[in-house]
């Protein structure tokens, strides 16, 4: 456990790293509007990284772990509310300049906010965050061996072969599609990608089952039945299907509220400014406020929120983080896209903005709420490792503001090599910047809305999986289907193969798929959009 822990190689390592893993998160984002934990598979990179220069530690490989996993949910974030203005309107514009702010704007808030909560959520409260504590077992199992890093690039170079295959030569199919639900207005089939059930696979049996659950009931019950039957048109189907998904979504969010943060309230902010906290020491607090008020200005009149506006999304951010941080730590589900919906209505009720500058507010949550879970995921890693969490917050301070610049322009890159329209078209489901949208430009069935997040809230807060059933409900049904598969193989080889999980070899697997097909993924669109440039 001895030796440096913040190193100039390490930070190096990390960079390049989170230059990777945010390429390959924003079009895992986009392309199945899902993202898994990347921290399984930053935390074997960098240990197979460090041991092979020499004289490192596990505190060491941690740090380094920490900057590469930081730029993923940040492109998450981006991903999860920006394309809402492409589907609002295809021919929309936005500044580059306007979109650097209100990414780097959001990865700011939230390291600054989880330097403030680490204490209580980690140390007082001493929640699971479960990809922690994975990420400190798997570093402290892979310490004694190096066969797990085969596994991980022996899995990375043929999910990457297979995306060059099927997108570059189109020698496989994206999607198989059945003809017979499709007549009813369901995307029914397979989506032809290993990433999707590795993301199943990763996700596990019981989530993965309520998922495809919550797609069984919106395409076979409402869609498929609710029309053979005569009880709606396929518009009416249509309608009750994407409003019951979204207002369950939705629900969960206000489910997390409830039962997670009302309860708590005192305890968790009061704990952020008392005396004991500000010994952890992390962020000297007489530089936050200064941020703030800058951010402030800057949103005002660089992004046209007005001084209403950015008010309330910092204050919003402060609020959701916290939601973020006990969402992660009890159940490992970040439903960023979810929070930013919340601040944006009452940003929108308070105050008079455009459609843009709505799903602005929205970014700047989403983007906060999601770096806020994988930072306070590799707190857990560094608190049972021993780590100096100052320097961790370095780490993701690094890693998350050059995560920020770079979904930025890889966003960027894949808008400008299939256009606006793509979120419309199919190519990207983006179904969470959907949801977004839909609050902008209205619900289309508000009493389904309703009972949605009702039920929802009241599900969740009974302890029950309904934010991946309204999920389910919500996407396409291809989608839903190939994640199922992975679910069910990791179902069968928990049963029946459970030393291969148990040292977490099929994580590592399904890791390295998800990096392979994704960087692929991200290079084929900067090309195209290269070349549609030039």
């Amino acid at each position: 456990m001895n030796g440096k822990q913040l190193t100039v190689r390490g930070m190096v390592i990390g960079a390049i790293g989170s230059v990777i893993i945010t390429c390959s998160s924003m079009f895992i984002a986009l392309k199945l509007s899902s993202l898994p934990w990347p921290i399984m598979f930053v935390a074997l990179f960098s240990m197979v990284c460090l041991k092979a220069l020499g004289g490192t530690c596990l505190n060491e490989i941690n740090v380094t772990h920490t900057a590469m996993s930081a730029g993923a949910m940040v492109a998450g974030g981006v991903a999860f509310t920006i394309p809402g203005i492409f589907i609002l309107n295809p021919n929309a514009e936005i500044s580059l300049v306007q979109l650097l702010v209100i990414v780097l704007g959001g990865t700011a808030l939230g390291l600054i906010f989880t330097a403030l909560m680490r204490k209580y959520f980690i140390e007082t409260q001493e929640l699971p965050y479960a990809m922690g504590q994975a990420a400190a077992d798997l570093l402290e199992v892979g310490d004694k061996g190096g066969k797990k890093s085969v596994l991980l690039f022996t899995s990375f170079g043929i999910a990457g072969l297979f995306a060059v295959l099927r997108d570059w030569f189109m020698k496989i199919p994206q999607t198989w599609l059945s003809k017979g639900m499709m007549k009813y207005g369901s995307v029914g089939g397979l989506y032809i990608s290993p990433m999707l059930v590795a993301i199943g696979y990763i996700v596990g049996p019981i989530f993965i089952g309520v998922w495809f659950l919550g797609a069984v009931v919106g395409d076979f019950g409402i869609l498929i039945f609710g029309q053979k039957f005569g009880f709606f048109t396929m518009q009416q189907a249509t309608d009750i299907k994407q409003s019951l998904g979204l207002g369950m979504m939705v629900g969960t969010g206000i489910g997390i509220l409830i039962k997670g943060i009302l309860p708590n309230m005192k305890k968790i902010f009061g704990a952020m400014f008392s005396k004991e906290n500000t010994g952890d020491s992390i962020l000297s607090m007489r530089w936050a406020p200064i941020f703030l008020v800058l951010l402030v200005f800057v949103l005002t009149y660089v992004c046209n929120l007005g001084i209403i506006a950015s008010v309330i999304t910092i204050i919003g951010v402060w609020l959701t983080t916290s939601m973020s941080s006990q969402c992660v730590g009890q159940s490992g589900i970040n439903p960023m896209e979810i929070f930013g919906i919340f601040v944006l209505l009452v940003v929108k009720t308070l105050s008079s903005i455009g459609q843009n500058e709505a799903l602005f507010v929205a970014a700047i949550v989403a983007i906060a709420c999601g770096l806020t879970g994988d930072v306070m995921n590799d707190f857990k890693a560094g608190h049972i490792l021993k780590t100096n969490a100052k320097d961790q917050w370095i780490a993701e301070v690094i890693g998350g503001f050059i995560g920020a610049i770079v979904s930025v322009f890889v966003f960027y890159f894949m808008l400008k090599a299939y256009g606006g329209n793509a979120f419309n078209d199919g190519t990207f489901a983006a179904a969470q910047a959907h949801a977004v949208s839909a609050m902008i430009k209205g619900i289309s069935n508000y009493p389904v809305f309703i009972l949605g997040l009702i039920a929802a809230a009241i599900l969740y807060c009974l302890k029950l999986p309904v934010m991946t059933f309204g999920l389910g409900v919500y996407l396409p049904f291809y989608l839903s289907a190939t994640a199922f598969i992975g679910g069910a193989l990791r179902f069968i080889v928990d049963k029946f193969l459970p030393n291969f999980e148990r040292e977490s070899k099929g994580q590592i697997i399904a890791s390295g798929i998800l990096g392979g097909e994704g960087v692929v993924g991200v290079v084929i669109a900067i090309i195209v959009a290269v070349k549609a440039i030039a």
